[in-house]
């Protein structure tokens, strides 16, 4: 059904102008709702168009049917226009609506399909990689934090970027699918998230200063680093990693304080110990902004060092290797790092890290166009004063 939302006080124009609202600045939102979401108290159906005829003079009756025929023959041509593109990114790009975002309006918690620049590009790298039927499942997206209900109806809400599903996935299908060829592999897993970060460090400084090589280039890493969380993004200062001596203490949690000053110390030591010394032989290992003289100002910083520890406590996940191996390695999984945190998720996370290997999640439960794809964190075991 097709359903128009707004205040009771507009019904009455809105009934006398009937479907010409759709073209008016302002007008009235249409949204498709699901057949089994109850509707809105202030919410009618739009009459059917026959009905609308009946009630226009003959000559109006005319005219409609006129535009009605030239504007189905405009819908056709585009249909052919759209099924002729191959890319299944191009299937992303033409879902919803054809700006920026498109916003599913069936629940409060729905999302809004991210069509930037950087996330085009990112389904593309998906694609030239052998992912992209997850392109027909899912894509990134934005998704509204409200607080309480006084929050609903302002512009000024928050929101946090995701996974969001592009149609409806039944329970036990893959919502992702990413070959391990795709994986960022950090090493062998640790106790010490330092060590994946310098490599980790190595290669982000590589990308901005233009120097991956041909097979990290081919391998598309440019398009993935562009949507990882930036150095001094409001993402990474919202850890307490980043937090003040003040706001640590205005927390009034010893334990976090305490292992997050456990962390500093440990990337201190480690930059100390393995990055200062190799940028004094050559600058170009650790280079974070590319200049004619080299100078200081261009290396890495312990705080960058800081944020790749970050990044790593923050996205790596823990895959055990191939089946005859004991050991699990750090991995970076494009899309799948992107999946936001739910305790009471029950989707699977399965795969290995081996060649050839799929890394996958797997819908524990039905999953409806529009809301987020969330994993559980740790396995579901870990409390929240793990994740501040």
């Amino acid at each position: 059904y097709n359903i128009i939302s707004l205040h009771h006080s507009q019904q009455k124009s809105v009934m006398t102008s009937t479907m010409s609202t759709r073209r008016r600045p302002g007008g009235v939102l249409l949204s498709l709702l699901f057949l089994h979401h109850s509707l809105p108290s202030d919410s009618f159906t739009i009459p059917s168009s026959q009905s609308l005829l009946t009630a226009l003079p003959p000559t109006r009756r005319r005219r409609h049917a006129i535009l009605q025929m030239a504007k189905t023959k405009s819908k056709n041509s585009k249909k052919k226009k759209s099924s002729s593109s191959s890319s299944p990114s191009a299937g992303l790009k033409g879902f919803g609506s054809s700006s920026s975002s498109s916003t599913f309006s069936a629940s409060p918690s729905s999302g809004t399909i991210d069509r930037s620049q950087s996330a085009m590009a990112f389904y593309d790298y998906l694609t030239r990689n052998g992912a992209s039927s997850n392109l027909k499942r899912v894509g990134l997206g934005r998704f509204p934090l409200r607080l309480d209900e006084t929050d609903d109806g302002h512009d000024d809400v928050p929101s946090l970027r995701g996974v969001i599903a592009l149609r409806d996935i039944p329970k036990g299908e893959p919502l992702i699918e990413i070959p391990y060829e795709m994986a960022l592999d950090l090493g062998r897993e640790s106790s010490d998230p330092t060590l994946p970060a310098i490599a980790l460090l190595q290669k982000y400084c590589s990308w901005r200063c233009d120097a991956l090589t041909e097979k990290e280039t081919a391998k598309g890493l440019n398009e993935y680093f562009a949507v990882l969380p930036k150095y001094s993004s409001e993402d990474c200062l919202g850890s307490t990693d980043f937090f003040s001596e003040d706001a640590l203490d205005a927390m009034q949690c010893p334990w976090i304080r305490e292992e997050t000053v456990r962390r500093r110390e440990s990337v201190r030591a480690r930059y100390e110990r393995d990055v200062a010394p190799m940028t004094e032989i050559s600058s170009n290992l650790y280079r974070w902004n590319r200049d004619d003289d080299g100078g200081r100002d261009a290396i890495a910083t312990e705080s960058h060092l800081r944020w790749a520890t970050w990044l790593v406590t923050s996205r790596v996940l823990a895959v055990r290797g191939p089946s005859d191996a004991a050991s699990s390695n750090r991995l970076l999984i494009p899309l799948i790092d992107m999946c936001n945190h739910d305790r009471d998720s029950p989707h699977v996370l399965t795969g290995r890290a081996a060649p050839g290997a799929m890394l996958k999640v797997l819908a524990g439960r039905d999953v409806a166009a529009g809301e987020p794809v969330d994993i559980a964190y740790g396995g579901g075991v870990e409390g929240n004063d793990r994740f501040i």
